[in-house]
């Protein structure tokens, strides 16, 4: 194949996400791999200056071009896998990991940027320098010889064994199929209903096809009168990628050598372990730090969990006659007693959130709060139902391009589940042309699609605030105005805050002024009724002991994994042995031990969050707070202040990684992050129960 015709070298634009193909993968790799090899030794060389600007110019416009065409390489692989694109991702991965583990530990290259006169750069630049230097120490820039070998083998295995990872737990969750009787579905939605039926038909087969994918899992759950259906599909779900089902699939072996690779490589790097390297980068000093948060925080929280499983089982056990409730009743319970006690379900709401309505009110509430304007735009996709659109704000020269996302929002074979956003490219005021590259991000959800011709439609307590949640992370990389590509946006925040603005962005759900914006019943037109919306609003909070708590018990286990379990003597039962000794600490509710929840713990082992999921819950302190600020400035008519929005966007957004996070946070706030907020958001602030 002619290198010209590659999709994957071509940078004028935006990626041919639409061209690409598996045989496109291996010429592109070895054309890029050999331009940033290239120019690592041309900035190596002695008579190289120790200049950022001009290290900048050769080193960082070839290592940007060569990560933009992996990324979207790794995108597709996510969104759109096959066989055939899996093998060529796995067939170049280790030369591109091998690449990059020696980029950040050349000792060569970090001479030159502890050369470099500090006393020449802009703030942005001192804040990547600053980044830049500590990233070649974690990276074994210092280690010699064998030492320095065995590091970079390390990593290479890791990423073949995050991504062997995640792939068995797709394929897993992709190879369970249970075709239903009518008569099974009792109770289950109509539209999820027919998407089954569907599904079914789609395979030649009879009946009703229910799968693992959380659009036809949850409600069934949730819905389903027959305890016996909820148990064939719990049973699947939480034993996926284990021992319990195809041994091909089964991530167990993988977890031990991930945990044993880790601790290898925090020891060659002077740390006790993985817990301790983990947080250097990060807002929190200490894993004893984040453990004593969460203990606390867990001490906060028992009482209320305590008092929703007891909630739980006198309605089940008074109204439905469930007396001894399985681990798969609780869904079921959780949403009758909330239908009971609220007079409303999650079916009558969703029938009000149509997801072109949903995104329309979230743009609307974007575009008054952030003072820009979103519109449809166009682009290479790699499906169809993806969509494209661009960012813009009004400016003193005219109309400016902020930024550019894509948003795929359908759950489909294939596809990653979960929801995330990625980006693209940086903004990045580029130093060997001077031309400033905006940024595009991608957003990803995995949302049940429409049937019988009718739009997807959207859960409010789930959907809703994931689109919410996600897109907070598109803002946060799109609305930066730092031209520094490596502290623009979401690059160079610390990972227990990136989380703030996706949280952050979560309350608006919750806001009148904004949902009233974002409703329209799918069959009538008509807008949510408020005496609805207010039965949801009372209902917010409902068994928010219990999701804390769990919330609790994934970071606590994930944090002492990776301190006090040594995995260098461990057995494979040791990990369950630790997870069910945190869930004697910290859960309320029980566990079966056929559970398998680690085996697809995507986030730890094969997503970035390895001895880091405590962040969802240190952000949200800090996003709780923060949006305390709107809640102490709303307008008479309960509209958000702009002048608080506008602040936010400055102080937040707009400074992406280009300082601390807690210089940030209080520049928004004039001081540092109280925890009152966030137990006030979740009704945890009253009185303790009895």
């Amino acid at each position: 194949m002619a290198i010209t015709n590659n999709p994957l070298l071509d940078f004028t634009d935006l990626p041919l996400f639409d061209r690409i193909k598996p045989e496109h993968v291996a010429p592109a790799v070895d054309v890029l791999l050999a331009e940033a090899e290239t120019v690592l030794q041309a900035v190596t060389a002695p008579e190289f200056p120790a200049d950022w600007n001009e290290i900048s110019k050769v080193l960082e416009v070839a290592s940007e071009r060569f990560g933009r065409a992996w990324n979207a390489v790794g995108h597709l692989n996510a969104v759109a896998d096959t066989p055939e694109l899996r093998a060529a991702y796995n067939e170049a991965m280790p030369r591109v990991t091998a690449f990059w583990t020696r980029l950040g530990s050349d000792e060569r290259l970090y001479a030159k940027y502890k050369a470099i006169d500090v006393a020449t750069l802009n703030a942005e630049q001192r804040q990547a320098h600053r980044n830049a230097v500590r990233n070649f120490v974690l990276g074994g820039a210092e280690l010699q010889g064998d030492a320095k070998k065995r590091f970079a083998d390390i990593q290479e295995r890791q990423a073949e064994l995050s991504q062997k990872f995640s792939e068995n737990a797709l394929d897993a969750t992709d190879a369970f199929a249970y075709y239903a009787k009518l008569g099974e579905l009792e109770g289950v939605p109509e539209d999820v209903v027919s998407a089954a039926r569907a599904a079914a038909e789609a395979d030649g087969k009879e009946g009703y096809k229910l799968t693992l994918k959380m659009p036809c899992y949850l409600p069934v759950m949730q819905f389903a009168k027959s305890s016996a259906l909820r148990e064939t599909l719990y049973r699947a779900y939480v034993t996926r990628a284990s021992e319990f089902g195809d041994a091909a699939f089964d991530n167990t072996a993988l977890i031990t050598e991930i945990l044993a690779l880790r601790e290898e490589e925090a020891k060659l790097l002077g740390y006790k372990n993985f817990g301790e390297l983990s947080v250097v980068p990060k807002m929190a000093e200490s894993p004893e730090q984040v453990v004593k948060f969460l203990r606390d925080l867990a001490t906060k929280a028992k009482p209320y969990g305590e008092r929703d499983l007891a909630d739980l089982r006198a309605f089940a056990s008074e109204q439905l006659s469930i007396t001894d409730p399985q681990p798969w009743d609780w869904s079921y319970i959780g949403e009758k007693l909330k239908e009971a006690r609220y007079a409303f379900s999650e079916q009558e709401v969703k029938q009000y959130f149509p997801a072109p309505k949903v995104m329309a009110g979230l743009f609307k509430i974007v575009e008054t709060l952030f003072e820009v304007s979103i519109r449809r735009d166009s682009a290479p996709t790699w499906h169809p139902s993806v969509e494209f659109y661009r960012i813009e704000r009004q400016t003193p020269p005219g109309v400016q391009k902020v930024g550019q996302f894509y948003l795929d929002p359908s759950a489909r074979a294939a596809k990653r589940g979960g929801a995330w956003m990625d980006d693209v490219r940086a903004r990045w005021l580029r130093p060997d042309d001077g031309v400033l590259q905006t940024p595009v991000a991608q957003l990803v959800c995995n949302f049940a699609s429409g049937v019988d011709g009718k739009p997807p439609l959207l859960t409010h307590d789930d959907d809703v605030t994931t689109l919410f949640h996600e897109f907070g992370h598109g803002l946060h990389h799109m609305l930066t105005q730092v031209n520094e590509r490596d502290v623009s946006g979401i690059s160079g925040v610390e990972w227990d805050a990136v989380e703030l603005p996706s949280q952050f962005m979560e309350n608006f759900c919750w806001e009148w002024d904004v949902l009233r914006h974002m409703t329209a019943h799918v069959d009538t037109g008509e807008p949510l009724p408020r005496a609805l919306f207010d039965k949801m609003t009372a209902a917010k909070n409902f068994q928010s002991g219990l999701q804390t708590l769990r919330q609790i018990e994934f970071s606590l286990f994930d944090m002492l994994l990776h301190t006090e379990y040594h995995a260098a003597a461990a057995k494979l039962g040791d990990v369950m042995a630790l997870l069910g000794k945190v869930r004697t600490e910290v859960a309320v509710m029980p566990s079966p031990p056929f559970s398998r929840t680690p085996n697809t713990f995507s986030h730890i082992f094969s997503g970035g969050y390895a001895a880091g999921y405590y962040s969802y819950k240190w952000a949200e302190v800090l996003s709780a707070d923060a949006y305390a600020a709107f809640e102490e400035t709303v307008g008479a008519d309960g509209e958000p202040n702009i002048e608080t929005g506008r602040k936010y966007r400055q102080a937040i957004l707009e400074a992406g990684g280009s300082r601390s996070a807690m210089d940030s946070f209080k520049a928004f706030r004039g001081r540092e992050p109280q925890l009152d907020a966030l137990l006030r958001h979740q009704g945890m602030a009253e009185a303790q129960p009895a």
